[in-house]
């Protein structure tokens, strides 16, 4: 029997499986098999699995790799992040540290509780790129798309693509928009086959609350509709800071609420070297006990945890 757990960042649910523990890792064809089958039919699914892996990186405990909840690999996920930072220290009784991830090893720390039994850990969200190539992005005329309209997309919007490194289009909307088909629309278009995005992109709309408070609804690729999406969530707070310089965004907390509750990003530039901290809850919802890969009985145990984070979001 192995241990998993099922775990939540701002209500984007993911199982974790530490490869370590197992006598024999799995093949990343049974990964894949696994993530599939857990998303959909275990504990009412998830958005995906996050697998933890050694690493041999100096100061990484672990190695992040996330699969989506339809097979395909992302480069990057916050939300997941946090919660694999947390189960890293636990393990290891560690406050901070790097995690190897598909293209950079990020900081990450353990913040103090925002309630009883409300963990919350901070993550680093890095490279960042604008360039058409590493999203990539084909037919816009351009090389960078930052705060322009493309009418082919919606008309009457602007559009910014950024990659953290998952690739993000980003586009400040009115509430009338977000309480229309528009997002889900663009999203299922841009992540089907088209001239845009050939690997296709994950689609955020956010709305203005304040100069410290931003609203944001992401249609994720390989997934769809998600509570929340901290690379969207990070993402869009340097759009924020890049296309509203009146209200002075760098370096200050910001407050980033979605589907699934709220975050907080600091963006930071040095030397026009972009980088976000993304700060949340890292929370374990259940453990479940099974055998893998082809598992026939699973024991679950559910926490307090999801419930404290409920009660605190109220």
């Amino acid at each position: 029997m192995v241990q998993i757990q099922k775990v939540h960042g701002s209500g984007n649910s993911f199982f974790l499986l530490d490869q370590t523990i197992l006598k024999q890792p799995l093949t990343q064809t049974q990964l894949i098999d696994l993530a599939k089958d857990l998303t959909r039919n275990v504990l009412g699914g998830a958005d995906g699995l996050l697998v933890v892996s050694p690493s041999t990186h100096p100061g990484a405990l672990g190695k992040m790799q996330v699969i989506n909840a339809d097979g395909s690999i992302a480069s990057m996920c916050g939300n997941g992040l946090r919660t694999v930072a947390r189960y890293l220290a636990d393990k290891f009784h560690e406050d901070q540290f790097l995690v190897e991830t598909a293209n950079a090893d990020l900081q990450v720390k353990k913040e103090p509780d925002w309630a009883p039994d409300v963990h919350c850990m901070s993550v680093e969200i890095s490279p960042v790129s604008f360039e058409r190539t590493t999203l990539p992005f084909d037919n816009l005329d351009c090389e960078q798309l930052i705060n322009a309209e493309v009418t082919d997309f919606a008309p009457d919007l602007k559009f910014s693509a950024i990659a953290v490194p998952n690739p993000h289009l980003i586009s400040f909307v009115d509430q009338n928009i977000l309480d229309s088909d528009l997002l889900k629309n663009l999203g299922t278009k841009l992540n089907s086959p088209n001239p845009y995005f050939p690997e296709g992109v994950n689609v955020n709309f956010a709305k203005i609350i304040d100069e410290r408070h931003l609203f944001v609804q992401t249609f994720e690729r390989g997934v769809g509709f998600t509570n929340a999406c901290g690379t969207g969530m990070s993402a869009t707070s340097l759009a924020f800071a890049l296309n509203y310089p009146e209200y002075d965004a760098f370096n200050k907390l910001l407050t980033i609420t979605n589907p699934g509750g709220f975050v907080q990003t600091r963006v930071h530039n040095d030397e026009q070297q972009y980088w976000m901290e993304l700060i949340g809850n890292a929370t374990i919802t259940h453990i479940l006990d099974l055998e893998l890969p082809n598992y026939q009985k699973i024991k679950v145990q559910e926490t307090s945890e999801d419930a404290a984070y409920q009660k605190f979001i109220k």
